[in-house]
């Protein structure tokens, strides 16, 4: 099957544009990389632009057979700051894309969603039927593309898989491709830097949460398990599965301190860090309720181990030099 991935020259696109071809499928690679990167779309086509360029995506859509939307804009913090750029990019682009879908007449759709269209959930671990009730913009355009979907599905011959992550983490096991960001905000790849001496020092917000450290919980997946759920989705829907959405996480929760003395254990090296205050809207545990995933498309995480995950992304943050 031809698929084409947006967003194919950022971390989860990339890998699983690799995953897809492991798997026998052909991906085409579509990415403006204003947060991308070339050398991650390495050995696949890949077509610059922007997802409101309708002439090229419809270009792009020829003979494709389902689409992998990944481009968005992804900072919480940014969001809050410059709503109108999220809405803009995450919604207004996304109806764009969703459109020049429909005309060419793909009818097989798998979103890259997030546990951010939950919120603050009361319950722990957050399964599916956890009302939406995201709490910044940046989860507010990924529920709105989430509803999106839901009426063009009813309204259309048309079908889709939202995939709610949780937080991604990890690298390709052959340190090829792996977690970069500008600015990188994500607290492994944060931790891998400050241990290499390569950054500042690690800032942990927040030490009084009501956890067993004190810090954050959250449900870190290793990218190259969130990229076969993607694989998954798409079997299910070319074989007339019907549209869904499904948590991908591991079930398990890490602690930030806990991540930090997966680090200094991988590496041999000391984290330096601060703690500083929480920052707003923080909540204490974020992990997923994977069953629904599980029961329905038959995936299970391959990589369980919070240090093999760490250990991959110190793989690739050895050996590999980020082009400017």
């Amino acid at each position: 099957m031809k698929v084409l991935v947006t967003g194919g020259a950022g971390y989860i696109g990339s890998h699983t544009a690799r995953v897809l071809r492991q798997n026998g499928h052909e991906a085409l690679l579509y990415d403006n990389l204003s947060t991308g990167y070339e050398f991650l779309a390495s050995g696949f086509p890949l077509i610059v632009a922007n997802l409101s360029d309708e002439h090229r995506l419809r270009h792009a859509l020829q003979g494709v057979d389902a689409v992998m939307h990944f481009a968005a804009h992804a900072y919480v913090g940014e969001s809050v700051t410059e709503p109108r750029k999220y809405f803009n990019n995450n919604v207004r682009d996304g109806l764009t894309l969703l459109d020049a879908a429909l005309e060419a007449g793909v009818r097989s759709f798998i979103f890259s969603s997030t546990c951010a269209v939950y919120g603050v959930p009361e319950r722990m671990p957050i399964s599916e039927d956890t009302p939406r009730q995201p709490v910044n913009p940046y989860g507010v355009s990924k529920m709105c593309f989430e509803r999106m979907l839901e009426a063009y599905a009813q309204a259309y011959s048309f079908r889709y898989v939202a995939l709610r992550y949780f937080n991604a983490a990890g690298a390709d096991e052959s340190g090829e491709i792996g977690e970069c960001h500008d600015p990188e905000t994500h607290l492994l790849p944060l931790a891998l830097e400050a241990a290499a001496g390569l950054g500042p020092e690690l800032r942990i917000y927040g030490s009084d949460y009501p956890t067993p450290d004190g810090t954050c919980i959250r449900d870190y997946i290793h990218v190259n398990d969130l990229a076969q759920a993607h694989i998954l989705a798409l079997e299910y829907l070319m074989n007339g599965g019907a549209s869904e959405q499904f948590n991908v996480g591991t079930g398990t929760g890490h602690s930030v301190l806990e991540v930090v003395r997966a680090v200094e254990a991988v590496t041999g090296r000391q984290v330096p860090s601060t703690i500083g205050p929480r920052r707003e809207g923080d909540p204490p545990a974020l992990v997923a309720a994977s069953d629904k995933l599980k029961n329905t498309l038959g995936w299970k995480p391959h990589y369980t181990d919070l240090e093999t995950i760490v250990r991959h992304a110190w793989n690739f943050a050895q050996k590999q030099t980020v082009p400017t």
